[in-house]
């Protein structure tokens, strides 16, 4: 059997440690063919990072890690110049946001072998990107660009100067848009006044778009063909006490979607259960949002509807940190998804995507309202069963 591939997120790791890698290169296929440059918003440990070391060792030209997928034979393997930045790396570092991103900076010239002169992160950001293109157009890869805000969303002030700082970093790319070949931005929330939106004005939002609304999570199709092994495993264990495994999986790990079409499972909760082989709420137990549900209290919000919520493709677009919309946040976050479409009307119906997410979400939530800790209320709720 492959290894389930927990936590990795290197394309070549997946492939050279022998891990179970779920094919999504003919949907990239799509991406580098059709178009130059993407903006993509998907919930924390959804695929982002691993999409974008994929796309990196395709444009590194190593055809070879490729063997056996559906990219292989399919296009004309070349080198490009790459500048891949992980701001994840970057947004809590022990030294500030600009010097971090001067750092990486540093690093990516390095290995290019290219000594940059200028101070300002911003120019400097300019003058790699030029000095690479010399010769060749480049890729550039960014991942969770927003990280730097998201992480300081209960700071608003510091939230706001990290803003201004990938402000003026990314506005750089609107001047240089003849050098870059290839452009992907991913996220989580789609800030509307981080520049990346207003100045690139070929930047293509993704994250509605069906065409790819399974690039990142598995589907039911991915499900059987890549983990059979670990189903049959699962079941030899659960079956006394659930004989439809694939059902209960279902209800406790599928239901993500971008478009109300298509479906996919939470990647990260569907591994841990097959390594596991228990039902718990692995993601959401990863990142606890904390900061949402003392906004759903600050805001009285009314719980109760949090189910079936109409909206239109606006609420998506308007993410402002002087405003934050908390039905968009918790979409983009991850605890409310797309169940249905209307293409009639141009709404979305947002509900939780599946059981642990609800689960988890409505226990966070008792534990915010009632002030009791999630001992207290586990005993609580016993004793209301029990009666």
């Amino acid at each position: 059997m492959k290894i389930l591939p927990i936590s990795k997120q290197e394309f070549s790791r997946l492939i050279n440690d022998n891990c179970v890698y779920v094919d999504k290169t003919e949907i990239i296929y799509k991406l580098i063919t059709t178009g130059f440059s993407y903006f993509l918003s998907r919930p924390r440990r959804f695929g982002k990072s691993l999409t974008l070391t994929t796309l990196k060792e395709i444009f590194s030209g190593n055809k070879e890690l490729f063997k056996g997928l559906w990219i292989y034979d399919k296009i004309e393997w070349r080198q490009y110049p790459i500048i891949h930045f992980d701001f994840s790396d970057i947004s809590k570092s022990s030294i500030s946001v600009i010097e971090s991103i001067i750092v990486r900076l540093d690093e990516i010239a390095k290995e290019y072998e290219i000594t940059l002169q200028q101070a300002d992160y911003g120019l400097r950001f300019r003058e790699l990107i030029r000095e690479l293109s010399k010769t060749e157009q480049i890729v550039i890869l960014v991942d969770e660009y927003d990280k730097p805000i998201i992480d300081y969303i209960d700071d608003i002030p510091q939230a706001e100067k990290n803003r201004i700082i990938l402000k003026n970093f990314y506005s750089v790319l609107k001047g240089n848009e003849k050098n870059i070949k290839f452009l992907f931005i991913t996220g989580v929330s789609k800030f509307s006044k981080v520049s990346i939106f207003s100045d690139l004005n070929h930047l293509s939002d993704i994250t509605l778009n069906p065409n790819y609304s399974i690039l990142t999570g598995y589907t039911e199709d991915e499900l059987e063909k890549y983990f059979s092994e670990y189903m049959a495993l699962a079941q030899g264990e659960l079956n006394e006490f659930f004989p439809d495994l694939k059902s209960a999986i279902r209800k406790w790990y599928n239901g993500y979607s971008w478009d109300g079409k298509n479906f996919v499972y939470n990647p990260f909760s569907l591994l841990n259960f097959f390594d596991n082989r228990k039902f718990e709420d692995y993601w959401f137990q990863s990142g606890t949002p904390t900061f949402l549900m003392k906004l759903i209290k600050q805001r009285n919000f009314n719980i109760t509807k949090l189910e079936n919520i109409p909206v239109t493709s606006d609420i998506f677009n308007k993410y402002e940190l002087s405003k934050l919309e908390l039905i968009a946040l918790l979409f983009q976050t991850g605890y409310l998804t797309v169940k249905k479409y209307e293409i009639k009307t141009g709404e979305y119906f947002l509900s939780y995507p599946n059981n642990e997410v609800r689960a988890s979400f409505e226990r966070q939530l008792l534990e915010t309202l009632s002030e009791k800790s999630l001992d207290e209320n586990a005993i609580l709720l016993n004793d209301i069963k029990t009666a």
